[in-house]
C-alpha cells in the first residue's frame, strides 16, 4: 500500500519546522504491556502504544500508534499495528474541523489492511480540568484489503480490494477522579456499505510517579460483515506501564 507513506509524509510536513516551537507544543505519552504464561501452554504477549499531540494557536495534530504480537505453544497468535493521524482546527470555543487519516493490519482478521482518509466536524460536550468530552464525525472514502477465505485446502472466496464511500463518528470521554487516577472511553464507528466497523475502549489510569503511571483497559472490535470463516468481535485486555511527557 504506497499511499500509506504518502499520507504520512505529508502530515508530518504540515507541522511547524521549528525545534524550539515543536519542543513546547509537544506533550503526549508511550505505553508498554507484556505478559508470559507456562505451564500447559506458553503464552506470550507484547504491547507498545504511543500518543502524541502538538498545540499551536487554533492547530492541534494528534499521532496515534498501537502494536500487538502474541505467541501460543511458540505459534503467532497476534500481530495487529495501527497509525493514524488528526488535524484539528479551532472553529469557535467548542466547535472545530478535523481530518483524519488511519491505516491498520491484523495479520488474524479477514483484513490484510484498511484504510481510511476523511474528515469533518467535532463539537466539545465538556470542555474542563476535570472532565472532557468531544464528539466529531463527517464522510470519508475507505479502501479493504480482504484475505482469502479457504476451506481444506481450498479457496472459498477470492481476496479483493473494496473501496467505497465511508462516514465516521467518534467519541471521546476523560474524566479525572483526582490528581492520581483518571477514567477515559473511546468511542468510534466507521460506516460503509460493504461493512461497518464498530470499537470502544474504556481505560483506568492511576499515577505512580509524576511520570509514569499504570493502566487497566479493554478494548472491543466489531466488523458488521467479515470474510467468510473469520470472527465478527475481537477484544484485547492490557495491563500497561505508561510514560507521559511534555506538557
Amino acid at each position: 500500500m504506497r499511499l500509506l507513506p504518502i499520507l504520512v509524509s505529508a502530515f508530518c510536513l504540515s507541522l511547524p519546522a521549528s525545534a524550539e516551537v515543536v519542543k513546547e507544543g509537544w506533550s503526549g505519552e508511550g505505553s508498554f504491556s507484556a505478559s508470559n504464561s507456562t505451564g500447559n501452554t506458553e503464552t506470550t504477549d507484547l504491547g507498545v502504544g504511543l500518543h502524541m499531540t502538538y498545540k499551536n494557536g487554533r492547530w492541534i495534530s494528534v499521532i496515534d500508534a498501537q502494536a500487538d504480537y502474541g505467541e501460543t505453544d511458540g505459534d503467532e497468535t497476534e500481530n495487529r499495528s495501527y497509525l493514524a493521524g488528526t488535524l484539528d482546527y479551532q472553529l469557535a470555543d467548542r466547535l472545530f474541523a478535523f481530518g483524519k487519516t488511519s491505516y491498520e493490519r491484523d495479520e488474524f482478521s479477514g483484513f490484510e489492511s484498511r484504510l481510511f482518509v476523511g474528515g469533518g466536524l467535532g463539537w466539545k460536550i465538556f470542555d474542563t480540568d476535570a472532565l472532557t468530552w468531544s464528539v466529531r464525525g463527517g464522510p470519508g472514502f475507505k479502501i479493504d484489503e480482504t484475505r482469502a477465505s479457504i476451506e481444506d485446502g481450498v479457496i472459498v472466496e477470492e481476496a479483493e480490494t473494496v473501496e467505497s464511500l465511508s462516514v465516521i463518528g467518534n467519541s471521546q470521554f476523560d474524566y479525572a477522579f483526582n490528581d492520581n487516577v483518571s477514567l477515559s472511553n473511546a468511542t468510534s464507528i466507521l460506516y460503509a456499505e460493504e461493512s461497518t466497523q464498530f470499537s470502544n475502549t474504556i481505560a483506568l489510569t492511576a499515577a505512580l510517579t509524576n511520570s509514569l503511571s499504570g493502566r487497566l483497559s479493554y478494548e472491543w472490535r466489531h466488523d458488521t460483515e467479515p470474510p467468510e470463516g473469520y470472527e465478527n468481535t475481537d477484544t484485547t485486555t492490557r495491563v500497561s506501564i505508561v510514560y507521559k511527557f511534555g506538557g
